[in-house]
Order: structure tokens, then C-alpha cells, then sequence
């Protein structure tokens, strides 16, 4: 699911309304149009989030669970695990957070870059490394050497 077409669809409606006011009220509302796409788009996600956690509570032996890769969101469903074992990180769903992250400039830029070569935005990138950190953490230490 594209989640493009339901932000361009809030983008073109705050247009349309703003079609009643004078130029000046609608090149604001096309300015505030652009400027809510991203934050809009994390509001969808956080509902598909919680409309997954709330199917997941009422299937019993099934989940739900929402993924993003850029601006497609897509959800499957899984067979819940029969252990008491903590989800892995593939499971956790969920509200999402905002967090102000501080890097050096040369740090940014290579991010920025490294984001741009593979079509991400540096948020979606950011998120995916964060993913494949703390996913590699939960796995677990790989199996000892004796040096």
C-alpha cells in the first residue's frame, strides 16, 4: 500500500479549501500541504500500527504486523509463536516515536548520501539501520572463537 495517495489526497483537500481564500491563503495552504506530507504520513502509519495491534489481540494464534520500506506500507499476517519468548524485532509494532538525533556534519552528509543511493529519505535510511542493529543485537552473540 502506497501511502502516497492518501498523503497527496489530504495535500490536494487542504488545497481545495484554501481554493475560497485569496492567493496569499492559498499559496499558504499549498506551503503547509507540502510541509504536513511526512508528518501525515507517520500519522497513518501509527494508525495501521494500532489497527494491527488490535486484529493481532483478537485473532489469538495470528498477528499482524506493519512494515514500511519508503512510502509503501505493508502489512502481513504471521502464526504467533508458541513460546514465551520476548517478539523479535521483526514483531514489535507500534506508536511511533520522534527523537532528536545529533551528528557531525560530515557523518549527516555521508548518511544523506548513503539514504539518497538507495531512494530513501535519511529518516527512512536512519530507521533501517536502527532495524538491522537491534535485530543483529536479539539474534545474539555468534558462536565463540578460541584465539
Amino acid at each position: 500500500m502506497d501511502l502516497t495517495t492518501y498523503t497527496a489526497q489530504l495535500r490536494e483537500n487542504l488545497i481545495a479549501a484554501a481554493a475560497l481564500g485569496d492567493e496569499k491563503t492559498q499559496a499558504t495552504a499549498a506551503a503547509l500541504a507540502s510541509a504536513t506530507e511526512g508528518p501525515a504520513r507517520l500519522v497513518v502509519l501509527a494508525a495501521l500500527s494500532d489497527l494491527a495491534a488490535e486484529i493481532s489481540s483478537a485473532l489469538g494464534d495470528r498477528t499482524v504486523h506493519v512494515s514500511v520500506d519508503g512510502t509503501a506500507a505493508t502489512i502481513d499476517v504471521r502464526k504467533r509463536a508458541a513460546t514465551d519468548e520476548p517478539p523479535t524485532i521483526e514483531e514489535m509494532t507500534g506508536d511511533i516515536s520522534r527523537v532528536t538525533l545529533r551528528l557531525v556534519e560530515q557523518m549527516k552528509s555521508r548518511a544523506e548520501e548513503a539514504a539518497a543511493q538507495s531512494g530513501q529519505s535519511l529518516n527512512s535510511w536512519l530507521s533501517g539501520a536502527v532495524y538491522g542493529a537491534l535485530r543483529d543485537q536479539m539474534r545474539g552473540p555468534g558462536p565463540k572463537r578460541d584465539d
